[in-house]
């Protein structure tokens, strides 16, 4: 019997994650109905229930790493069918001119309200949604369903990736062993080159070693030094900055090589982390800062290519304690904790 209704996660308040229910929309020619399976909790997530991110508002009804089976297709839908894996990605509206240029992060009614009144309508801690097929990626059969989720944190990361320009055989430093660090390190690591990852948590750091990187406890040694040993003296092309701290931008200015280094800047941080650099030294040693943020239409292909070969393994990047959509509340308390990989919630349970 098809469902008639939609239950679902948001954030009522700070601190306050609540299971709501609404009407399903109605299923248009070019939209799917999903069975969601599963949806990671992303730092945007639990960083507004942390009450860090209040300026996205409430009631913020987000979730966007998510993933579920297809049950259902409109009549005008070809390319997907019931029984398939799907990850859920950005809609966009389709018809503004980023869209037509495939930035839909750059769409503008990307975060509009929905019209009951909810912030980052994305949905994705819901047990059934009605997605347009502008926003959702084939993912394969065999990959579990939280790791399915990470189509769209890899996507951003490939994005950055592409900004950055890497060549084979490149020294990268990482700075953070999180979630993202470590995708970041992946990709790096499939443009065949060099990646160290720097980091001070115990469980971090021994997640890096065991995806087979090099790394700096931070905490035991001086980061950039440590760098410079092993470069010999020279520096690293390139510099990830996955930790949204001041000191982390700092390390990575001194990180890079005389000439011609670059510096992504992945990660933001609240309260805004600051960025010291000297103008000349820009001019003169050819720095290049990137900012970073969002994903293309190709970035998510790509990405869910990615996940269903196995170029990028995030197995080790979900915690192994999974809730339910029920334990909203628990699983936001979960992933707020320090050092914490994606806290995965359990949509068919």
């Amino acid at each position: 019997m098809e469902p008639k209704k939609m239950r679902f996660g948001c954030l009522a308040k700070k601190g306050v994650a609540e299971i709501r229910e609404r009407d399903l929309p109605e299923l248009g020619d070019f939209d799917v109905l999903i069975k969601m399976k599963a949806c990671n909790i992303c730092t945007t997530d639990y960083q507004q229930w942390l009450g860090l991110r209040e300026h996205q508002g409430y009631p913020m009804a987000g979730g966007h790493e998510a993933s579920g089976i297809v049950v259902k297709t409109g009549k005008k839908v070809t390319d997907f069918k019931e029984g398939d894996l799907v990850a859920t990605g950005y809609e966009g509206c389709g018809s503004c001119s980023a869209c037509r240029n495939g930035a839909v992060d750059q769409c503008v009614d990307l975060h509009k309200d929905t019209e009951d009144g909810y912030k980052w309508g994305f949905f994705g801690f819901s047990d059934y949604c009605v997605r347009s097929v502008r926003g959702i990626y084939k993912v394969d059969g065999s990959v579990d369903p939280s790791e399915a989720g990470f189509v769209e944190p890899l996507a951003t990361v490939l994005h950055g990736t592409k900004k950055l320009r890497l060549e084979p055989f490149e020294t990268v430093v990482v700075i953070g062993g999180g979630t993202m660090g470590l995708i970041n390190a992946q990709a790096a690591k499939a443009y065949g080159c060099r990646v160290i990852v720097s980091e001070m948590i115990e469980k971090k750091l021994e997640t890096a070693k065991d995806m087979g990187f090099e790394v700096i406890d931070c905490k035991e040694k001086d980061p950039v030094e440590e760098v410079k040993r092993l470069t010999d003296g020279e520096g690293a092309d390139a510099v990830i900055v996955a930790v949204g701290a001041t000191s982390a931008n700092d390390q990575a200015l001194e990180m890079i090589k005389e000439m011609d280094g670059r510096v992504l800047l992945f990660a933001a941080g609240y309260p805004a982390p600051e960025l010291h650099i000297d103008s000349n030294a820009m001019h003169y040693r050819r720095i290049e800062l990137i900012g970073t943020f969002g994903a293309t239409n190709d970035d998510f292909k790509e990405a869910a290519k990615a996940l269903s070969t196995g170029v990028v393994d995030v197995s080790k990047l979900v915690e192994d304690k999974k809730f339910t959509l029920n334990q909203m509340q628990e699983a936001m308390e979960e992933a707020s904790k320090p050092g914490m990989y994606r806290v995965s919630v359990l949509l068919d349970r």
